[in-house]
């Protein structure tokens, strides 16, 4: 089944772009089509065999890189305490008015951190209340910056519960969705995961993220705030502050201000959602993806047809 090494390669292109060398049973997770861990085994001893993946201490990659399998575990040992601290971080984000939900993302999700690691937070906030608890909580942002922690508090994607699915629909966003650790909100993440099962049409083995075992419970401060802002002035503030930020935004965009990684600092935004423009990063990761997928399997076809059949000339064309 040639159609099964090219699943793997695929999968290993993908986190190569990241330096990012799995173990058998991540491979499996993140297999695009459904395989058992027997079939998986085999088709990797092949691939092996023909010297087109290698294995460094369990880690299979496209690379005979020591080095990187190295990065990875380094990666892991540096990761561990920072998820203690994210997970400390959203439950103070947790508590401001009108959050629902608040997951860890980005590498941390995956267990990996460095030097340069942010801690990502994904929040699902109250419906038509996006704006106004992405205010409220990027008060802490502001507070982290005095306190030179800023890269502690991240909080890059908004949705809100009204509008939970994720619009782009591809390898990058279903494996973002999937790798997410959810640290405070049942509910909220109940109604996520029932929203984002297309993800399980481009990872078929992997499960969604596991709701977190208690409920959100807001403080009484949070409760009174949004009490007070009764639903019309809520409303009028949201709009307002939705206005606002894009207007802030766009004019970011257009100076061409970057980030502290040097990345142009790009907003995409609207009244139900707040998250990186993908034009940016995502459009860009998956064509270089998709092409790259392409050319390995294009060298790696007449090998393992010729380990099937060595007197073939021809490469397999699938």
């Amino acid at each position: 089944m040639p159609e099964v090494k090219e699943d793997i390669l695929t999968t290993l292109t993908y986190f190569d772009n990241f330096r990012y060398p799995l173990t058998a049973a991540e491979i499996l997770s993140f297999l695009p089509n459904i395989c058992s861990r027997a079939t998986l085994e085999i088709h990797l001893a092949a691939l092996l065999q023909t010297g087109t993946v290698f294995q460094v201490q369990g880690y299979y990659s496209l690379c005979n890189d020591a080095g990187m399998v190295q990065r990875r575990i380094t990666g892991y040992q540096k990761a561990m305490p920072l998820i203690r601290t994210a997970e400390k971080i959203a439950g103070l984000l947790s508590a401001f008015p009108y959050v629902r939900g608040v997951a860890i993302s980005g590498s941390l999700s995956k267990g990996y951190a460095d030097e340069h690691s942010d801690i990502d937070f994904f929040i699902i906030t109250a419906g038509n209340r996006l704006w106004l608890a992405r205010t409220f909580t990027h008060i802490a942002k502001k507070i982290s910056f005095l306190l030179h922690k800023q890269h502690l508090f991240c909080m890059n994607y908004y949705i809100d519960e009204y509008y939970p699915e994720i619009v782009e629909q591809n390898i990058f966003t279903a494996t973002e969705v999937v790798t997410l650790m959810p640290v405070k909100g049942m509910a909220a993440f109940i109604v996520f995961n029932q929203a984002n099962g297309w993800a399980r049409r481009f990872l078929p083995n992997h499960p969604l993220p596991a709701v977190p075992t208690k409920m959100l419970r807001h403080n009484l401060l949070a409760r009174g705030i949004e009490k007070l802002l009764n639903s019309t002035i809520a409303d009028w503030l949201d709009n307002r502050l939705m206005l606002l930020t894009e207007k802030r935004w766009t004019a970011k965009k257009q100076a061409g201000k970057r980030d502290d990684h040097g990345r142009v600092m790009s907003m995409h935004s609207g009244k139900h959602y707040s998250k990186p423009d993908p034009t940016f990063f995502q459009e860009k990761l998956m064509n270089n993806y998709r092409q790259r997928a392409r050319e390995i399997i294009r060298k790696a076809q007449p090998h393992w047809m010729a380990a099937i059949h060595p007197d073939a000339t021809e490469p397999y064309n699938s």
